[in-house]
């Protein structure tokens, strides 16, 4: 029976993958024992009990790169979580005695996986994005694996780190669905179809932009839209009534605030336009998507113009800036994107080869295979 312990947390990204190893394990060995360690008043507080899986918590916070007396004031009580989250970690930890610990990053896995070390409990930290958060650049010196989702992330760990390309974890019905079926369950035509979307939120730049697009389409009715214009986005359909855009004329125009149906909307999708979440990535790499990538600039080391950046290199998405965003830009790079009727093709094909649809089976044998390795070297040295 295996014991493990996954840390990680702050944002889905983080989140989401360790689920999915997680319950990948749990198919594999339903009698494994697993628990999650997380932020105190972290997402992952809710979405891991959720998921079926047992939490605990630690005190532990990040600290604010802006200067300011109010981020003065966070940043040392950060200093002080960084103590009691190692005594929190260490008395887990010791409690549980996991036969491995795996850690998906965020700073809440920073203290678990480095007591898991000092402990000389197996530890494998997981990468999602092409440019390393801090906290797994410092893990991936001592930690037995480095899995990466993106090859670009290696040059950046620690030089003798063992690092091997796992691929991000992609949902199952994501990877199943079939673009004619998707399609037609859409209602659509044969028209191309775009979807854009700017996260659960909505990005108001997105909106902006997309707003122009989808007023610009109107003249033609050239392609299908499907928009999704997220929490803060609610203005988006009155400000197409104020344009003159009556949607029960343009049948071709799916507006909502959420996606929902998420697996059939980028299976039946021509281009997709989206920011550069890793998990986004690796689901449109999943269905050979053609992108036009507009990554958020508002993230932690700019990760996601490194992520954008990985598929634009290998011509696998194209890529419009944030600081270049505008209703104008936005529609001459779509013009010219489907100018050519080999563009689009090329770039699904290309993203396509970057896919890795077994990342939750190669991530479960580089476990089990850790895990033989300290148990071999236990056998030959045990008083090490």
């Amino acid at each position: 029976m295996m014991k493990i312990i996954f840390a990680g947390g702050g944002t889905a990204g983080h989140i989401n993958p360790a689920l999915a190893i997680a319950g990948y394990v749990k198919e594999q060995e339903p009698d494994a024992q697993i628990l999650y360690i997380g932020a105190k008043g972290g997402m992952e507080e809710r979405l891991v009990p959720q998921a079926g899986f047992d939490f605990q918590s630690i005190t532990i916070s990040g600290f604010q790169r802006k200067p300011s007396f109010e981020n003065l004031k966070k940043n040392l009580r950060t200093v002080a979580h960084l103590f009691t989250s190692t005594v929190e970690s260490k008395k887990i930890l010791q409690k549980f005695k996991p036969d491995i610990c795996v850690g998906t990053g965020g700073y809440v896995s920073g203290p678990v996986i480095r007591e898991a070390m000092k402990l000389h409990i197996p530890s494998v930290i997981h990468e999602q994005n092409a440019f390393p958060g801090v906290t797994n650049k410092a893990l991936s010196k001592d930690a037995d694996r480095v899995l990466l989702a993106n090859a670009d992330a290696e040059k950046y760990m620690a030089k003798h780190s063992r690092c091997i390309l796992t691929g991000n974890p992609v949902r199952m019905a994501v990877i199943r669905a079939d673009r004619i079926a998707s399609r037609r369950k859409l209602g659509l035509d044969s028209r191309p179809l775009i979807l854009s979307f700017g996260g659960s939120l909505g990005a108001r730049r997105i909106n902006e932009a997309v707003l122009d697009l989808i007023t610009d389409t109107a003249k033609t009715d050239r392609f299908q839209h499907i928009h999704a214009y997220g929490k803060y986005g609610d203005w988006f359909p009155e400000k197409l009534k104020e344009r003159g855009i009556n949607l029960a004329d343009h049948p071709n125009f799916d507006i909502r605030p959420y996606i929902d149906d998420m697996p059939d909307c980028l299976a039946a999708a021509d281009l997709v336009i989206c920011r550069a979440g890793a998990i986004t990535l690796s689901e449109l790499q999943a269905k050979g998507r053609a992108a036009l990538i507009i990554p958020s600039p508002n993230v932690a080391e700019n990760h996601q113009y490194y992520n954008a950046m990985s598929m634009v290199n290998r011509k696998a998405a194209d890529i419009l800036e944030e600081k270049d965003l505008s209703g104008k830009a936005l529609i001459q790079k779509v013009q010219k994107l489907f100018e050519d009727s080999a563009t689009i093709p090329t770039l699904a094909a290309n993203a396509k080869k970057m896919a890795i649809l077994n990342t939750n089976e190669r991530i479960y044998g580089i476990l089990k295979e850790v895990l033989a390795e300290r148990r071999a070297h236990e056998t030959i040295f045990p008083s090490a």
